[in-house]
């Protein structure tokens, strides 16, 4: 269409098929349809489509040396033995902030305080509000794949943040009453 209409020069067509016919982009399209085909999300098409699309981008990054870790997590009534914080909302990233003895993620070994979560079973929570991935890992079933990246430095920053922020609210409220 683009070459009947003359806006695009037929070279540069031609050279845009060699590329979209390459090796590499046929990898590229095989590995997206198995994201899609496999990606355990609800929601409409582009939804779906956008997700795909930052997982497949994820998994040619992490096929580059640039990996992160994999947990995959057995989803037990007991939950998943760790909590998170931060989210858009406190302009943060969101956090593993605590593992629960004993619980799950302990046990299993994979997760760290400090690791700063970067998806949920194939959905990235990176810029999303608390309450999404709290959502994602509640939704899960039978297990729960996380990408992580171990970070401690900046929880440490945050939580002296947020430790400072609970006592000036706590201050405050003392002199109001």
């Amino acid at each position: 269409r683009l070459q009947r209409s003359g806006e695009v020069p037929a070279h540069t067509i031609l050279a845009l098929q060699k590329v979209l016919q390459s090796d590499f982009c046929t990898v590229v399209r095989e590995v997206y349809e198995y994201i899609y085909e496999t990606l355990d999300i609800t929601g409409n098409q582009e939804m779906r489509a956008l997700a795909t699309a930052k997982a497949t981008v994820a998994a040619f990054a992490a096929s580059d040396g640039h990996a992160h870790p994999r947990v995959e997590l057995p989803k037990t009534d007991e939950g998943l033995g760790f909590n998170v914080m931060g989210g858009k909302e406190q302009n943060s990233p969101i956090y593993i902030s605590r593992i629960i003895p004993g619980g799950v993620a302990d046990r299993q070994g994979g997760l760290k305080r400090g690791d700063q979560l970067l998806s949920v079973n194939g959905v990235s929570v990176e810029g999303e509000h608390h309450e999404r991935a709290v959502e994602l890992l509640k939704q899960a079933q039978g297990s729960v794949k996380l990408v992580v990246r171990y970070t401690p430095k900046v929880l440490e920053e945050m939580e002296a943040r947020f430790e400072k922020m609970r006592t000036a609210k706590r201050r405050q409220q003392s002199t109001s009453s």
